[in-house]
């Protein structure tokens, strides 16, 4: 209880994905919570290629009586500087000092990959029935995953050349779609000789 007392004291909290990021439901109104981000491996192939994931970000669209900022995403491989560090808490407290209005738009609390999917979910509807109707028959892995790895096409959401040629996703979607908005939301994506060839030979729901 005590722990949870200290939170309700708490304007921002600076935490990293996981368990850090459920308590930030017990923070005071118009707060702010400021998601460092972590790394997860792009394909074991790749060696040291990462890219960013938020995990939870969830809780941060679901807290509309708090503001969420985001370590910048495509800084974030490159490690935590002290100095984007110490310029997201002076956004927070100026965000604070100011005043915000609550409650706030959920989109407005995601990281740039949240907002895409949202997009993605909106234009190609074919997807999002894919990833959140759970429906039978439908492999597991395409409604149990992070948003990052649907983005960066890790895992279930690589597409792969067959040994006759065509070109399959275990979750197929419009990838089209998917280069259009990653650009839209300036989120950089590691090409490699492979997807650079996929992105001229795929089209469609692949």
């Amino acid at each position: 209880m005590a722990q949870l007392r200290l939170f309700r004291t708490i304007d921002i909290h600076v935490t990293g994905p996981g368990t850090g990021q459920m308590y930030q439901t017990s923070l005071p109104d118009g707060s702010v919570n400021i998601n460092l981000g972590g790394l997860q491996e792009s394909r074991r192939e790749h060696g040291n290629i990462t890219f960013t994931t938020y995990m939870e970000q969830y809780m941060t669209s679901g807290a509309p009586y708090l503001k969420g900022l985001y370590y910048p995403i495509n800084e974030r491989p490159n490690g935590i500087k002290r100095e984007q560090v110490v310029r997201l808490i002076r956004e927070a407290a100026k965000m604070i000092m100011d005043g915000f209005s609550i409650p706030v738009n959920p989109i407005e609390n995601l990281a740039p990959d949240g907002k895409l999917y949202i997009e993605m979910c909106e234009k190609d509807k074919k997807f999002c029935s894919l990833t959140t109707d759970r429906a039978e028959g439908v492999p597991f892995g395409c409604y149990h995953f992070w948003v990052d790895e649907v983005i960066h096409e890790r895992g279930v959401w690589r597409s792969q050349r067959k040994p006759d040629g065509s070109i399959k996703s275990e979750c197929p979607f419009n990838r089209t779609l998917l280069y259009e908005l990653r650009k839209k939301y300036n989120i950089h994506h590691y090409d490699t000789l492979e997807t650079k060839e996929n992105i001229t030979n795929i089209s469609g729901n692949v």
